[in-house]
């Protein structure tokens, strides 16, 4: 006789729980590798200059829910630690595009190299099955955020088109 263990679909707000939960779990993992010396500020601005090359400071800030002030000033410490280049733009000098630096991009691969070694020392202790599973989970998660994050991208680019 085979028993079949019915377990009810979660609700997305227990799966945000514990998702959250993860997430906070990763930082103090991740803390564990050191983003010196970029403070917590400073990586989202590096990981969106990764993604966004060439954006300028405007974007940059609106992106970061900031303000042009503040956002300069984070880029000012971030240029001065040689992570960041600003180049005046080829298309209009009044404006200035923001570049990670070779030093920021080796900054970045390394850190994300420590990083993996303290997730893989986590996910080694898992069974198998259970980091199929999360594997899986998180393709999808990672599809799903992606498309809606492009989604949001093109809807903000039509409005002030």
């Amino acid at each position: 006789m085979t028993v079949t263990v019915f377990r009810p679909r979660p609700e997305s707000v227990e799966v945000a729980r514990v998702t959250l939960t993860a997430v906070e779990l990763l930082e103090v993992l991740w803390g564990r590798a050191s983003t010196a010396p970029a403070s917590p500020s400073q990586m989202r601005v590096l990981l969106m200059l990764e993604h966004q090359d060439g954006i300028n400071l405007r974007t940059l800030a609106d992106s970061l829910a900031s303000t042009p002030p503040s956002t300069s000033r984070l880029c000012d410490r971030l240029v001065a630690a040689g992570l960041v280049e600003r180049v005046v733009s080829p298309a209009d000098r009044r404006e200035v595009q923001l570049h990670l630096s070779d030093r920021g991009r080796t900054f970045l691969d390394g850190l994300r190299t420590r990083r993996e070694q303290k997730l893989q020392a986590v996910l080694e202790l898992m069974p198998v099955a259970k980091r199929t599973a999360l594997l899986e989970g998180l393709e999808a998660f990672c599809d799903t955020a992606a498309l809606q994050i492009h989604d949001k991208a093109s809807h903000t680019g039509d409005q002030t088109a």
